[in-house]
């Protein structure tokens, strides 16, 4: 009997010896980045004249040394009406005229805004008619008059082949608005924001027999332009990401994003001159660059975050003084990045009041090379705040 009970007793010290050795020698996980805390001062953007009503601040933007802000107010019976503002140094605020010219443009907040050589423009949107979709319009401003509402035919953004439009981009090209259509991604071009055209059912651009697209931002890239989206392949249940790239807005070149198990690209902004693409993938959130005169050439630099409770997006992409921020949500919030090194690595950035992921919540960031401005929504107060651009120690 003693003899199988010594047994016993050593094969329980082999097997703990065992299991010390495999902990000892297991990778360790990576330590989590330290947060960038910038020094947030908050910024008062004016109540415009007109009817009283809370804030809604939904997108900013910088170029040519001045800053804008947009979005709207609400009034205590839920009517809203559209709204923006500018600064020259991301501190003093003034709001703009705005002159509304159809019913559904003086409901309007507006969602997106980009600038260029010292004009503005803006997409805005209500909900509303019989089936309650999304009443949309383009804005433009120039120095010295009122933001203004550009006329359009019903069916240039809605109608029935609708579904979305999503971003406004500028540059030296002119002006370019990506979304979708029935059929897969669409542009809205124009050369001065004073009216736009639709494109659609593109060869490459639109669906065909691989699958359906849509398009969700834009960037210029030369006097042409570079839009990314996703792919739902036929047959499929998983987006792939996709971007595509246009000499003249007319025609466009189809490009396949790496991403092993599916992705898409949401956000993308010219870094030295190179596209930065961003988007969610099934590890966090990735991050795609190709050369400036290879728009096709995407590889995968680097990546960050990880899956939320509920869909990951990337709301928010910009890029000054060698920085990348992006804005992206993770189901429960809405989370500021930053990434000093071209987007391989990145760092939480603490943002200057918690903001939830969703529907009536909105969190966007501009960037100039002395500091940055972020506007916030939480659902019940807007606010803006600016910080001194922060250092990043890789």
């Amino acid at each position: 009997m003693p003899l199988p009970r010594l047994r016993s007793v050593v094969v329980v010290v082999a097997g703990v010896a065992v299991l010390l050795a495999a902990c000892r020698s297991a990778p360790e996980e990576p330590a989590a980045p330290a947060p960038v805390r910038p020094a947030w001062r908050a910024v008062e953007l004016p109540v415009p004249a007109g009817p009283a009503g809370r804030l809604l601040l939904r997108d900013a933007a910088r170029c040519a040394d001045r800053w804008y802000a947009v979005g709207g107010l609400v009034d205590p019976a839920g009517e809203t009406r559209p709204a923006a503002w500018t600064s020259s140094d991301g501190t003093t605020w003034s709001a703009l005229p705005v002159r509304a010219q159809t019913f559904y443009g003086r409901q309007h907040v507006l969602y997106a805004v980009a600038c260029r050589d010292g004009g503005m423009a803006a997409l805005g949107a209500k909900n509303g008619g019989v089936h309650g979709n999304p009443r949309t319009g383009s804005w433009v401003w120039r120095p010295g008059g009122p933001l203004r509402e550009v006329p359009a035919a019903f069916e240039l953004f809605g109608g029935p082949r609708a579904v979305s439009a999503s971003r406004l981009a500028a540059g030296p090209g002119g002006w370019l608005i990506a979304g979708a259509r029935t059929d897969g991604a669409a542009v809205w071009t124009s050369p001065d924001a004073g009216g736009f055209e639709v494109r659609e059912g593109v060869a490459e651009l639109a669906g065909d027999g691989r699958g359906r697209t849509a398009a969700y931002d834009a960037a210029p890239l030369g006097s042409g332009w570079l839009v990314v989206g996703s792919l739902l392949p036929a047959g499929g249940t998983a987006l792939t990401p996709l971007a595509w790239s246009s000499a003249d807005g007319r025609s466009w070149r189809r490009a396949a994003l790496p991403a092993d198990g599916g992705g898409a690209a949401e956000r993308v902004v010219l870094r030295d001159g190179a596209p930065t693409a961003v988007g969610p993938v099934r590890d966090g959130f990735a991050v795609w660059q190709a050369p400036a005169d290879r728009p096709d050439g995407w590889r995968r630099v680097g990546g960050f975050g990880a899956d939320g409770p509920g869909v990951s997006s990337v709301t928010g992409l910009v890029g000054v003084g060698g920085r990348l921020v992006a804005v992206t949500g993770d189901g429960a919030d809405r989370r500021l990045w930053i990434s000093g090194d071209g987007g391989v690595s990145w760092r939480p950035v603490i943002v200057p009041t918690p903001v939830p992921a969703s529907g009536d919540a909105a969190l966007a960031v501009a960037a100039g090379d002395a500091g940055l401005v972020v506007v916030a929504d939480d659902g019940k107060t807007s606010r803006a705040w600016w910080a001194a651009l922060p250092a990043v120690d890789e």
